[in-house]
């Protein structure tokens, strides 16, 4: 299958890498990018343990950038690729930041924002789901089944 060069699934490939980096370091997998006229203008992935810091998700990470990047604090015309649903603070930062789109792949069950609905998020936020859903999850396996280990 050849992807095309704005396709989801490629920015959602780039977002597993950055989870992957987090992952080499000690870090919950999870990986992020913002793009912005089909070009990354932002990637991160947690980094709580690195920093010492409760809200350095890979999310909030990537908002700070891309914020940054444009200049300006609203991301309206912005979509956010993300291995991991975002969890509430990171649902409530979307929403502040005026996301336009959100596709994350896999679904968290015990943290994920959907669990109190989808209301956080901005009303004019689209959301997409499933992308590399099995990958992002089997990474998310791997690394609580070695921390137990």
């Amino acid at each position: 299958m050849t992807l095309s060069v704005y396709s989801p699934e490629r920015y959602m490939k780039e977002a597993f890498r950055q989870a992957q980096m987090a992952y080499e370091i000690g870090e919950v997998p999870v990986g992020a990018v913002v793009v912005a006229q089909n070009r990354i203008i932002a990637r991160a992935h947690n980094q709580v343990e690195l920093l010492n810091d409760p809200t350095a998700h890979a999310e909030i990470l990537a908002i700070t950038a891309a914020a940054e990047f444009l200049g300006n604090k609203y991301l309206e015309d912005c979509t956010m690729y993300v291995t991991l649903e975002p969890c509430i603070m990171c649902a409530g930062a979307l929403s502040w930041a005026q996301i336009d789109t959100i596709y994350y792949g896999a679904s968290d069950e015990k943290k994920g924002f959907t669990l109190i609905g989808k209301n956080i998020l901005h009303p004019k936020t689209k959301i997409n789901t499933g992308i590399m859903a099995d990958e992002c999850q089997q990474l998310l396996k791997d690394f609580f089944r070695n921390l137990r280990e």
